[in-house]
């Protein structure tokens, strides 16, 4: 909101700005449902089959993000997951990471969220990448390659999520 500006102006424009993109989606199906009416609703019914497939995921995000402003203090997550967690908090980090499920572009509000309330980059980057380490798909994985090489890929995974989360953590103290 602009200094000096009447409250009602800015709401109508605040407003304005929100329904730009819907409505030039709408606009634009319009256009195109006149030039091809069944590939338009092709793509209709391909976005709503999509959406449907992440609105499970992305509301468990946002029932996380509520979990969190109700019961977690930005003070208790720099003790989980900031600067000063250390070992701690990559640990949990990568368990996370490991036990998330989901789309990974759905847990982004919830990083951005948890790193708005002080969790660390290290933390963030670990979790990100201990995403490729998944519980349910190890018993398929050793079927193919055997317990050795899972468990040493696993070991490695995980350990080389922490190492890029440390490196993270360190440039972006540095280079923010």
């Amino acid at each position: 909101m602009r200094p000096g500006a009447p409250q009602g102006k800015s709401k109508q424009a605040s407003l304005a700005r929100i329904w730009r993109f819907p409505a030039l989606v709408l606009l634009i199906y319009g256009g195109l449902y006149i030039v091809s009416p069944r590939r338009t609703t092709e793509a209709l019914k391909s976005c709503g089959h999509f959406a449907g497939q992440i609105a499970v995921p992305l509301g468990l995000v946002f029932i996380f993000m509520l979990l969190i402003n109700l019961f977690l203090s930005p003070e208790k997550i720099m003790n989980f997951l900031g600067r000063e967690a250390g070992f701690k908090g990559l640990f949990l980090s990568a368990t996370a990471g490991i036990i998330s499920a989901g789309p990974i572009f759905a847990w982004y509000p919830l990083l951005k969220h948890l790193r708005d309330k002080g969790a660390s980059s290290a933390a963030l980057a670990t979790f990100l990448c201990n995403r490729s380490v998944k519980p349910f798909l190890l018993p398929i994985m050793v079927s193919f390659f055997g317990w050795r090489y899972v468990l040493i890929l696993t070991f490695f995974s995980v350990l080389g999520a922490m190492t890029v989360g440390v490196g993270v953590g360190v440039l972006t103290q540095k280079y923010p």
